[in-house]
C-alpha cells in the first residue's frame, strides 16, 4: 500500500473542543474505555457484517497532526491544545471483532482503551469507516447468499464518491463478491474484471466489427455485450465470431429472466453449451433471488450494493462506557437518553453455538468475559496493543471468516424477507 496522508482532520470540531476543555480541567488523562456498537440492526435485517477493520487500522496509524493539519486548526483550539496535538500518538489498546465477522444488536465491535484525550479523537474517523464499509458488506452478504454460489461482481464505482467506491469494492469482496470493476481496488488485493460497454459497440459501423475487434484483442474467452441492438442477432454473431468457446455473453436490460432462458436455448442450439450468461442492470438481493431459477451464471451489481441496498449506513455509535474514578478504579458510565440508552461497562463477547456448531446467541459480558461452554467462539481479538498495530491480515482471511461465520447461522438467516435478528443478544 502507498503511504497514507494524515487522517487527523477526518474528525468533528467538537472532538477538539472537548479535548481542550478536558486538558484545561485536568480530566484528559483519565483512563477510559470507549465502544463502537450498533443499538439495533437496520430495519428488517437478520444479521450484519463487520467490514473496514483493516482500513480503520490504517487510519489510526496515520492519525497524526502534522504541520498542515495544525495550520488548519488555527483558531479552532488554543495554543496548549495545539501543542498537545502536535505530539499525538495513540498509545492505548484496541480490541475488536475481526473483519468479516457477523454482528447483532449491541455487539461491541470495537473496544478502545486509553486516556480520554487519546480515545475521544478517534470517534468520527472510526465511525465513518465502519458505518460505510459494514453497510456495503452487509448488503453484499445478502446478495451473495441470494446468488446461491453463482459469482457476483461489484460494478458500482460510478454511483458513489470516488474513494467510497474503492472502499465499497473492498467491503464487497470481504462478503463474498468475486471481483470488482474498480482498478484501485487491486491495491487491497481485490481481483478486477471487465470487458466492454455499449459505447464500444456503438463506436463501430456494425456489431460484428465490434465483436471481432474485442475477440481479436481479448480472445474467445471474453464476455460480449449482446443487448445494444437485437439480442438474438447479437448472440448469433457472437458465436459466429468467437466460436463455441465464447466465454460469456452479458445482458444489461429487459426482462433478464426471460431473456436468459431464450439466450441459453439459442447458445445451446449453436453449440456454445459452455458459454456463460452474465446479467447486470440495477440488481439487488431481491432481483438476484428472483433469478434463482433462470439459467444465469453470474451477476454484476452496482448502485444497490454501494448504497447498502436501502441502508446506506449501519447506525453504529461510539460511546464512553467506563472511565477512571477518584480512587483509580474503572467506573461504569452510560447514557440514559430516551431511545439512545447505552449499557455501561467494558464488554466482552462470544458467539454461543450448539454442539453441532449452529450459532444460537450473541452473549455479552459486562466487566467479565462470558463463560465458554466448550462449543462457543470468542469474538473480540486484539487489534492494537500499546499503540502498536497487531490486527492486520490479508483480505482473504476476512473473506474466509465471513463465509465460515455465515455458515454457522440457523437456516432462517437465508430469508430475504424482513425479520428480526436471527440471533438474540444476551447480556450476562
Amino acid at each position: 500500500m502507498a503511504p497514507v496522508d494524515s487522517t487527523a482532520l477526518l474528525t468533528d470540531h467538537y472532538e477538539l473542543t472537548m479535548l481542550q476543555a478536558a486538558l484545561a480541567g485536568g480530566t484528559a488523562g483519565r483512563r477510559s474505555a470507549f465502544e463502537l456498537f450498533p443499538r439495533r440492526l437496520p430495519e428488517g435485517r437478520r444479521y450484519g457484517v463487520v467490514a473496514g477493520v483493516g482500513r480503520a487500522l490504517d487510519a489510526l496509524e496515520a492519525f497524526r497532526f502534522d504541520d498542515d493539519a495544525l495550520a488548519v486548526l488555527d483558531g479552532v483550539v488554543d495554543e496548549p491544545t495545539l501543542s498537545w496535538l502536535a505530539d499525538y500518538r495513540f498509545s492505548g489498546d484496541v480490541w475488536g471483532y475481526p473483519e468479516g465477522e457477523l454482528y447483532f444488536p449491541s455487539s461491541p465491535l470495537l473496544v478502545v482503551e486509553s486516556t480520554f484525550a487519546e480515545a475521544v479523537l478517534l470517534e468520527t474517523v472510526l465511525l465513518s469507516i465502519y458505518n460505510h464499509d459494514s453497510a456495503v458488506a452487509s448488503a453484499a452478504s445478502r446478495m451473495t447468499l441470494a446468488a446461491g454460489g453463482r459469482p457476483c461482481i461489484e460494478m458500482g464505482s460510478r454511483r458513489t464518491h470516488e474513494q467510497a467506491a474503492v472502499a465499497a469494492a473492498r467491503a464487497a469482496y470481504v462478503a463474498g463478491f468475486e471481483a470488482s470493476s474498480n482498478l484501485a481496488a487491486r491495491r487491497h488485493g481485490v481481483p478486477t474484471t471487465g470487458t466492454s460497454a455499449h459505447s464500444f459497440t456503438l463506436l463501430h459501423d456494425t456489431e460484428e466489427q465490434a465483436f471481432r475487434a474485442q475477440v481479436s484483442s481479448l480472445g474467445a474467452g471474453t464476455t460480449l455485450l449482446v443487448d445494444t441492438y437485437d439480442v438474438a442477432e447479437a448472440v448469433r454473431l457472437a458465436v459466429e465470431v468467437a466460436g463455441t468457446s465464447l466465454g460469456a455473453v452479458r445482458l444489461d436490460s429487459g426482462d433478464l429472466g426471460a431473456l436468459a432462458v431464450q439466450v441459453r436455448e439459442q447458445l445451446d442450439r449453436l453449440g456454445a453449451t459452455q458459454t456463460r450468461i452474465i446479467v447486470t442492470s440495477d440488481l439487488d438481493e431481491f432481483a438476484i433471488a428472483a433469478l434463482a431459477a433462470a439459467p444465469v451464471d453470474g451477476y454484476g451489481v452496482g448502485t444497490e450494493l454501494v448504497t447498502g441496498s436501502g441502508h446506506p449506513t449501519s447506525g453504529f455509535v461510539y460511546k464512553l462506557v467506563a472511565r477512571e474514578g477518584a480512587g483509580g478504579e474503572l467506573v461504569s458510565v452510560a447514557k440514559k437518553s430516551v431511545d439512545k440508552v447505552s449499557v455501561g461497562g467494558r464488554k466482552y463477547a462470544l458467539r454461543r453455538r450448539s454442539a453441532d456448531g449452529v450459532a444460537e446467541a450473541e452473549v455479552i459480558g459486562i466487566g467479565v468475559a462470558p463463560v465458554d461452554d466448550g462449543d462457543d467462539r470468542a469474538l473480540l481479538v486484539p487489534l492494537v496493543r500499546d499503540g502498536e498495530i497487531l490486527g492486520r491480515e490479508p483480505l482473504t482471511a476476512a473473506r474466509d471468516r465471513h463465509a465460515a461465520a455465515r455458515d454457522e447461522l440457523p437456516l432462517e438467516a437465508q430469508s430475504m424477507a424482513k425479520g428480526d435478528p436471527v440471533l438474540p443478544t444476551l447480556f450476562v
